[in-house]
């Protein structure tokens, strides 16, 4: 990057650092808050509103002195980032739990759809009795997490009133909340937010990252429970119809980005939120979801735990072949260890065995690595 270049762009233009070339094990590379694992290189990119206008790559050791060289704004832009990147992640502190949910380990984040109509396994849990049976069959099979959903949002997906929702949902809260397990709300609604705390949720979980309600937002303010904040183009109605961006990885970014300086104006600390460059939500099938999963690392700059939902998603059956979404497991379990692989804290699934069976091998290879590293 010539500096003639730098020094004439826009007081818009912005940096970004997107680690590359993961290893495990090891004391070169660039260090992020994932334990043991290092980045051979950093891409650095900057644009502007008319694209991309610069980039390049560099070895981990230039990193530092290569930020340097930058015009102030992106320096300080570049210097944050870095900062962030290195930092390792905290635990999450959930409502009335004494122990944080840490992440020495990629989490498993339990799929339960209390729903008629959602993609992979709508209607099988819509019965209270058989949504509890499902959540404890996961969490016998290793689930962290259980997020529980009474609406559906996959594509075309119509809304669900609110209170409808929270009939769903709460009674398999009130059920769950002795079972010992963090439990997660998946809900746009600040209602329904305020319904399953009350009923001993943890977590909220929203796709419109606290955007559909203009209630969310001073809600999640007035509370302590950590929100997942996730990125969606459009409504889940229309979200499919013809998604566009300049550039995914860097679009995605740059709203979670606001939407975290938009919470933290608000009251809602940055050690409350979880991530989720939102998989399948208003993104072109296989070129976006796979840019974002190849680019995820970018996204540790943000300093926040990320979530990853690519659980039998419409990409996997565009890139294997396979319709049925019941079918794409081997599909799902590749792409959580990928996700994984390259620093995500939390996994949506919904096969948990197969899932948690892979991700403890990729942790013996990657703590194998370290001890190796270590002589």
């Amino acid at each position: 990057m010539t500096n003639d270049l730098l020094e004439n762009l826009t007081d818009g233009a912005r940096a970004y650092l997107v680690p590359v070339g993961s290893v495990s094990g090891g004391i070169l590379g660039l260090p992020i808050g994932v334990p043991g694992r290092r980045f051979l290189a950093a891409k650095i990119v900057v644009r502007n509103d008319d694209g991309i206008v610069a980039q390049s790559t560099i070895p981990a050791s230039e990193v530092e002195r290569n930020i340097q060289e930058f015009p102030q704004p992106l320096r300080l832009q570049l210097q944050q980032q870095l900062q962030a990147l290195s930092m390792p992640v905290q635990g999450i502190a959930l409502p009335g739990r004494d122990l944080p949910l840490s992440f020495s380990r990629p989490r498993i984040m339990g799929v339960l759809n209390v729903t008629p109509d959602s993609f992979s396994d709508g209607g099988k849990f819509l019965d209270v009795a058989a949504a509890i049976i499902r959540a404890r069959q996961m969490v016998a099979e290793g689930a962290d997490i259980i997020d529980i959903g009474g609406e559906s949002t996959r594509p075309g997906a119509t809304p669900v009133w609110e209170g409808e929702e929270a009939d769903r949902v709460v009674p398999v809260i009130e059920a769950l909340r002795g079972d010992g397990v963090p439990l997660s709300i998946d809900t746009r609604h600040s209602f329904v937010m305020k319904k399953a705390l009350n009923s001993g949720a943890h977590i909220i979980n929203d796709v419109s990252a606290l955007t559909y309600d203009g209630d969310s937002v001073p809600f999640v303010a007035s509370c302590d429970a950590p929100v997942v904040l996730m990125h969606a183009q459009g409504t889940p109605e229309t979200m499919q119809d013809r998604p566009s961006y300049a550039h995914v990885l860097y679009d995605v970014y740059d709203y979670l980005a606001q939407r975290v300086a938009e919470c933290e104006a608000a009251g809602i600390s940055r050690a409350r939120l979880i991530l989720d460059p939102g998989i399948g939500f208003g993104k072109r099938v296989v070129q976006d979801n796979l840019s974002l999963i190849n680019g995820l690392p970018l996204f540790l700059t943000l300093g926040c735990p990320l979530l990853l939902g690519v659980s039998r998603k419409r990409f996997i059956g565009a890139v294997t072949g396979e319709e049925q979404a019941e079918k794409r497991v081997s599909g799902s379990v590749a792409a959580a260890v990928k996700c994984a692989e390259l620093g995500a804290h939390i996994v949506r699934v919904h096969d948990v065995a197969e899932t948690l069976q892979a991700l403890k091998l990729h942790q013996a290879f990657h703590d194998a690595a370290i001890m190796d590293g270590a002589f």
